[in-house]
C-alpha cells in the first residue's frame, strides 16, 4: 500500500527527496541525449538543468548523513500517495522537443511544491530551511524556463531547431503519409474501374473499390511499420509510421470510392472522376510543399500514372 505523504518521517522525507532530485537528473540527462543530435541547444538546457539536479542532490545527501547517518531508506514517489504519475517519455526515440520541454515543466512543478509542502511537515529549523530554499530554486526554474531558452535558444539555434522540427515531422508523418496515399489514390484505380465498366452497376464497384482501399491499407501498414524500425533512420515509431500509412492508403481508395453509393452509374463515374482529379492534384501540392518538387513535376508525374492506371481499369473493365 502506497503511504500518505503527511505520515512520513523526516528521515523518510528527506531520502524521498534524495532519490527524486536523482531520479530527475538522469530524466534531464536522457532529454540531453536524446535531443543533442536534433537539437543541440536545447540538449545544453536540459544538460544545465541536469548539472543543477545534481547540485540539489549533494546538498540534500550532506545534510542526511548529517542528521541520519549513510543509509539512505529507499523509498521513491511510486511509494508515496499524491504523486502525478509519469509517462516515460524520456524513453521514446526519436524524443519530441515540445514532449520533452512540457515534461519538464511538470517536472520542476511538482518538484516545487513537494518541497513547500515538505518543509511545513519537519520541525527541524535547519532542514526546513534547505527545503524552503530548493521550493525556491524549483520556482525559480518555471519561471526561468523563458530565460534558458533565451540563453541557448538563440535566433540561429532556433532557426537551426526549427529546421530539424521541420525535417523530423516530413520523415515521421508526411513521407509515410504520402506514401499510403499514392498508394491508396493510383493502385485502386485500376480494379474499381475496371469493376465498373464490366458490371455497370454502382454497388459492385462499391464492393470492389471497398475490399481493394482496405486491403491496400492492410498491407501498405504491415509494409512500413516493418521496412524501418527507426532507430538508425530516425523516422520515428515503425507502429505510428504504418498506421499513418494504412489510413491514407485507405483514404486515398475510399475518396473515388464513396460515390459509387450513388445508384446512378453515370452519375457516380462523373463525381469519382472529378475525385480522382482532385486527390491526384493535392498529392501533386503535398510533394511540392514538402518534399521540394516543382509543382508542374510532381503533377505531371503523379497525373501520367493515375491515368496509366485509370485506362488500364477501363480497358480491362471494357473488354
Amino acid at each position: 500500500m502506497l503511504k500518505r505523504f503527511k505520515d512520513l518521517t523526516e528521515k523518510e522525507i528527506l531520502a524521498l527527496a534524495i532519490t527524486s532530485e536523482e531520479e530527475d537528473g538522469r530524466i534531464y540527462g536522457a532529454f540531453a541525449d536524446g535531443l543533442r543530435e536534433s537539437y543541440p541547444a536545447t540538449a545544453e538546457m536540459f544538460e544545465e538543468m541536469r548539472t543543477e539536479e545534481a547540485g540539489h542532490r549533494d546538498r540534500l545527501l550532506a545534510l542526511f548523513r548529517q542528521r541520519f547517518g549513510d543509509h539512505i531508506p529507499p523509498i521513491r514517489r511510486e511509494d508515496v500517495r499524491g504523486f502525478l504519475q509519469r509517462r516515460p517519455v524520456w524513453m521514446m526515440r526519436p524524443l519530441g522537443v515540445k514532449v520533452a520541454r512540457r515534461q519538464a515543466e511538470v517536472m520542476e512543478m511538482e518538484a516545487s511544491r513537494f518541497y513547500s509542502r515538505a518543509a511545513s511537515l519537519t520541525s527541524d529549523l535547519p532542514m526546513r530551511e534547505m527545503l524552503n530554499m530548493l521550493a525556491d530554486e524549483e520556482r525559480k526554474h518555471q519561471r526561468a524556463a523563458g530565460a534558458y531558452e533565451e540563453k541557448y535558444l538563440t535566433e540561429t539555434a532556433r532557426s537551426q531547431e526549427e529546421e530539424s522540427h521541420h525535417r523530423l515531422f516530413v520523415l515521421q508523418f508526411v513521407q509515410p503519409g504520402l506514401a499510403g496515399l499514392m498508394d491508396g489514390s493510383v493502385s485502386t484505380l485500376a480494379p474499381l474501374f475496371a469493376a465498373a465498366f464490366a458490371t455497370h452497376k454502382s454497388w459492385d464497384a462499391f464492393l470492389v473499390g471497398m475490399a481493394a482501399s482496405i486491403g491496400a491499407g492492410i498491407s501498405m501498414g504491415f509494409a512500413e511499420s516493418l521496412s524501418d524500425d527507426g532507430s538508425l533512420t530516425g523516422r520515428g515509431s515503425p507502429w505510428i509510421r504504418g498506421t499513418v500509412t494504412g489510413l491514407m492508403t485507405t483514404a486515398g481508395g475510399l475518396g473515388h470510392t464513396l460515390p459509387f453509393l450513388i445508384p446512378d452509374f453515370r452519375l457516380a463515374i462523373a463525381i469519382a472522376v472529378v475525385i480522382v482529379a482532385i486527390e491526384l492534384g493535392a498529392i501533386s501540392y503535398i510533394r511540392h510543399r514538402y518534399m521540394d518538387t516543382p509543382f508542374l513535376q510532381a503533377a505531371f508525374q503523379v497525373i501520367v500514372g493515375g491515368v496509366l492506371v485509370f485506362l488500364t481499369g477501363w480497358l480491362i473493365g471494357s473488354s
